[in-house]
């Protein structure tokens, strides 16, 4: 069920995605945020996934991963990468996330420690993935709306 709802949330992001072309995607929008952009967000998606699954459960690859970087929000820095690519590498990553829990008990822990996150259980992870995802859906549910005037639950 957990992984029912997440993937609805990943499809969701894919949706509000639909039809609109790199200018729009990258434009700014919200004056006090302008990170906070289609592309931006798609990015962050990207890397949240490769953050929970690869580098806290796994405990693996965090170097790769700009959001453990010093660069603050870099996972929202995405100037010239083209949408499609964005979400290419976001359905990549969690491609990959999926693979994670099918070869995993949802009462296993995480293995890194650097981060606390063995004191986390996999079904835990799960259930915070579909908070986070759900509220950057809504984030491009209004992004979306504010770049082309598409609205719509899907």
């Amino acid at each position: 069920m957990l992984l029912g709802w997440l993937n609805l949330q990943r499809a969701i992001v894919h949706r509000k995605c639909e039809g609109l072309d790199d200018a729009a995607a990258h434009r700014p929008l919200v004056p006090t945020s302008p990170l906070m952009t289609v592309a931006g967000v798609v990015s962050h998606l990207r890397w949240v996934e490769h953050c929970w699954f690869q580098v806290l459960f796994l405990d693996r690859e965090q170097e790769l991963n700009p959001q453990f970087g010093e660069a603050e929000d870099a996972d929202f820095r995405v100037d010239g990468v083209p949408l499609a690519q964005l979400l290419e590498e976001y359905a990549r990553e969690c491609a990959r996330s999926e693979s994670v829990v099918a070869a995993a008990s949802l009462e296993d822990r995480g293995c890194n420690r650097e981060h606390r996150a063995d004191t986390l259980t996999l079904r835990w992870i799960l259930g915070h993935m579909v908070e986070e995802v759900a509220r950057h859906v809504g984030h491009l549910d209004l992004l979306r709306e504010l770049a082309d005037g598409d609205k719509g639950y899907y």
